[in-house]
């Protein structure tokens, strides 16, 4: 009988998300799995990814339940309006432009499954700077706003248009490595 290397499996497609676990020193297989994501009708964004995080690793564990299968989902909120990723390089523009000159949150939700199956929601304020339409256009135009919740990735471009964070810099790019960490311990997973 071999064992498994993996101490993981990840219900994610995202590459950040496997870039933070890799800054963690955690073994993970990657599992491919579909949730809808659409958000119930008046859905609070707190239960909205805590839902969806939980609901991959519920849907990763049921496929293959040999090892924990951790569940993560991110978006950016503006005054209570949940901003997916766009549809479109038109609604990225819209998006970052409704973000311009203002605060708004990133959730980061980030669920643990084996037998049971643990939880929780990190929440960051981001402030941009006041951005021009031909700046927020030019921006959308360097390619990395259309696969991201809000039409940006603050590890990116976009990091020049953040005046302040108060929050998780790891939460806003998809994974809070405290609380991560906080959970795979709970889990009795090994990490630092």
């Amino acid at each position: 009988m071999t064992t498994n290397p993996n101490q993981i499996s990840l219900a994610s497609a995202s590459p950040r998300r496997r870039e933070l676990l890799d800054q963690l020193g955690i073994r993970y297989r990657l599992l491919k799995i579909s949730v809808d994501e659409s958000a119930l009708d008046d859905e609070l964004p707190l239960h909205y990814v805590e839902r969806l995080a939980r609901a991959k690793a519920d849907v990763g564990y049921l496929s293959q339940p040999d090892l924990p299968v951790l569940g993560a989902d991110t978006c950016v909120v503006i005054n209570n309006k949940i901003l997916g990723k766009p549809q479109s390089v038109e609604h990225a523009v819209e998006q970052i432009q409704l973000l311009s000159g203002r605060i708004h949150q990133v959730y980061t939700a980030v669920a643990i499954r084996n037998q049971r199956c643990v939880s929780c929601v990190q929440i960051s304020n981001v402030k941009f700077r006041h951005l021009t339409l031909e700046q927020s256009q030019r921006y959308v135009a360097a390619g990395e706003s259309l696969d991201k919740a809000g039409s940006y990735a603050v590890q990116g471009l976009a990091a020049s248009f953040i005046e302040h964070i108060d929050g998780s810099f790891s939460g806003i790019m998809g994974l809070p490595l405290f609380e991560t960490t906080r959970l795979l311990k709970l889990s009795n997973i090994a990490v630092l």
